[in-house]
């Protein structure tokens, strides 16, 4: 199957796209998008965090669970809305980590993009959703598709995962700590970052990691 995703991903995940699950996948969510109601993100969108952040110049992957399902939101990255389009409360919080953790104001959009063109993989565990419906997309096969992208990158060392939230952290299992730095916090969810997610330092941690291993660090 030719699927329309970055050169490198295409190489590395080829082996996913002729398995009968992902062309269950790949008809169903064909279907959505021509049904006529509305599903997020754009359709040209859906890989996006890949093509922004090619498999060789991730350094951070950061795993939400499925796209924002109101009008504007979804643009393929997790967490990250369009400039112009409201903050979401969890980015807020993101935000408001941030400058706790490293002593600078963030910006006050939120695009993500900035993130992704710099190794960071903004990755939700589903790609797709239908508009107002949370999870609508779930247990369709998204899944196993993003434990393959994870599986992917477990094969190289020294890259950072941010694991925020019970469903983000199930893909550890999927990761060697020894070889990598994975960290953990509750969701940045405004029903959940006071419960350990605000005074996480994650994004130091994971600048001081990327600097001892050679790497640039990532501007926040």
């Amino acid at each position: 199957m030719d699927v329309k995703i970055e050169e490198s991903w295409k190489r590395e995940l080829s082996p996913e796209f002729d398995k009968d699950y992902f062309v269950k996948l790949t008809d169903f969510v064909r279907q959505e998008y021509l049904s006529g109601r509305a599903i997020y993100p754009a359709a040209r969108n859906i890989f996006n965090a890949f093509n922004l952040c090619p498999v060789d110049k991730t350094r951070v992957v950061i795993i939400g669970q499925d796209p924002y399902h109101e009008p504007g939101q979804a643009m393929g990255l997790c967490f990250s809305v369009p400039s112009g389009i409201t903050v979401p409360p969890s980015l807020v919080n993101i935000y408001h980590e941030i400058e706790s953790d490293l002593g600078r104001p963030s910006v006050t959009h939120g695009d993500l993009t900035h993130w992704a063109n710099q190794g960071v993989l903004l990755l939700n565990s589903t790609l797709t959703v239908q508009a107002h419906l949370a999870a609508s997309h779930a247990g369709r096969g998204w899944e196993q598709f993003t434990d393959a992208v994870i599986a992917t990158l477990a094969r190289r060392k020294n890259i950072v995962y941010l694991l925020w939230g019970s469903y983000a952290q199930k893909k550890a299992a999927l990761v060697d700590a020894t070889q990598n730095l994975v960290l953990k916090s509750v969701h940045p969810s405004p029903l959940s970052a006071y419960r350990g997610f605000f005074g996480c330092k994650h994004f130091s941690q994971a600048n001081e990691y990327l600097v001892q291993h050679g790497f640039q660090p990532i501007d926040w």
